[in-house]
């Protein structure tokens, strides 16, 4: 990256105050060491943006898989519009960027002794620690649902078995049958996936099984992209995909997965394919570390995504307290850079600049019908606030949406170079 492009993603306001700032004791003439766990798109991304912020950081990163499945196309999949293997991503090409990477399970962070220990009990020194947690889902935030009952009511809300299983549930499923999509209040990752997911599922079901229906339990009475997301709906799948708001009784409130029922306010409703996206928080990482608040979710100076709880800890990602920015793989990007340049930065003893981050979601509604919607964020010492943006215009055309499209093809494909080389 160019000085004048570091600038760019730095730009946007007064330096941070050099007061209270966690310094690390880096020895003369020493390498500077920052361990990032997590190998989505957040850790991944950030692992290879201190590297070129700095070639003279030591970066390790952590993760305990070797191998990583995205949640974005993690519904094409659904649709039979993308396989597997088509997004699943390796760690291969790191080392060729300068940057180490180590597999295994992280069960403690020592802050003051700038250590993180592993299952097998080694330890990693740090200068500077960045965490990508991811979410973990909140089973006992709808009564009825578990772990056990996830097997036969799957979330797919974390990419890999369970995607494969309700993609199997689908197939199986008789024509005509109804596929329940439950979906959570906010806040959770990917605001527009539960729709998205719908139109995927339908798409699947328009080919293969043309009588069934999708219908859309809702815990929120407005989803993201919603005006977009009905017009779409009812040009591509007319009358095959229904949504029901929590005031008009959608929110869940209980599933029996031996039953395959979800009860409402109203009612029993029975699916013969039951998608429950149950509520979210930080990923289990955050609380070993101490940087997750009461909330479940972590709190951040948005200037650096330093932990507000602990010094020395950054948390970037679905992970972050980063309102009104989107939990999304975008999101986590922009983050991830921020707080890359920043760590370099304070690990120099210089100051960071404020910065301004922004945010694309791109949604599938069928192989040539996208939308999109965009937001531009600058950080103020209140928090972080919406100063631009953009949605596909309700009046777009078959060619723009088309175009759309191949944008969010276009997004994958930059995105996931970006975090895995």
């Amino acid at each position: 990256m160019t000085q004048f492009s570091r600038r760019r993603v730095l730009q946007g306001g007064a330096a941070i105050a050099a007061a209270g700032l966690f310094m690390p004791n880096i020895a003369r003439g020493a390498s500077p060491k920052v361990v990032v766990i997590g190998g989505g798109f957040g850790g991944a991304t950030a692992a290879r943006h201190l590297r070129l912020a700095d070639p003279g950081i030591e970066v390790t990163l952590v993760e305990r898989t070797k191998t990583y499945q995205t949640c974005p196309f993690s519904n094409l999949v659904l649709g039979g519009m993308k396989t597997m293997d088509q997004i699943t991503h390796t760690y291969d090409r790191l080392p060729s960027r300068g940057i180490k990477v180590a597999h295994g399970e992280v069960v403690a962070v020592d802050a003051d002794k700038r250590t993180v220990r592993f299952a097998d009990g080694a330890t990693l020194p740090y200068d500077r620690l960045l965490l990508s947690p991811g979410v973990d889902l909140r089973y006992d935030g709808l009564p009825g649902y578990s772990e056990a009952a996830a097997e036969k009511m799957p979330h797919a809300w974390k990419a890999g078995p369970q995607t494969m299983l309700l993609k199997k549930q689908l197939e199986a499923m008789p024509d005509g049958g109804t596929v329940i999509i439950v979906a959570p209040d906010n806040p959770f990752r990917c605001p527009p996936g539960p729709y998205e997911r719908a139109a995927m599922i339908a798409h699947y079901l328009k080919n293969n099984k043309p009588k069934s229906k999708v219908l859309i339990l809702d815990a929120k009475d407005r989803f993201s992209k919603q005006g977009l997301f009905e017009q779409a709906w009812a040009a591509e799948y007319p009358g095959m995909i229904q949504w029901i708001g929590k005031q008009d009784g959608g929110k869940a409130k209980s599933v029996d997965a031996a039953a395959m029922t979800v009860e409402t306010e109203f009612g029993k409703e029975k699916g013969a394919v039951i998608n429950v996206i149950p509520p979210q928080k930080a990923g289990k990482l955050a609380l070993t570390a101490g940087v997750a608040a009461e909330s479940g979710w972590c709190p951040v100076d948005f200037e650096t995504f330093e932990s507000k709880l602990i010094k020395g800890i950054h948390v970037v990602g679905d992970a972050c307290v980063a309102a009104p920015m989107p939990k999304s793989a975008t999101a986590a990007t922009a983050q991830a850079r921020v707080a890359a340049y920043a760590i370099a930065d304070m690990l120099r003893d210089r100051k960071p600049g404020a910065p301004s981050l922004s945010n694309t979601c791109y949604s599938m509604i069928s192989p040539d019908y996208g939308i999109s919607i965009t937001g531009v964020y600058n950080a103020f010492p209140d928090g972080l606030k919406e100063v631009g943006g953009g949605v596909t215009p309700m009046n777009a055309s078959k060619d723009d949406h088309k175009l759309e499209a191949t944008y969010a093809y276009a997004w994958y494909a930059g995105v996931t170079y970006e975090a895995f080389a």
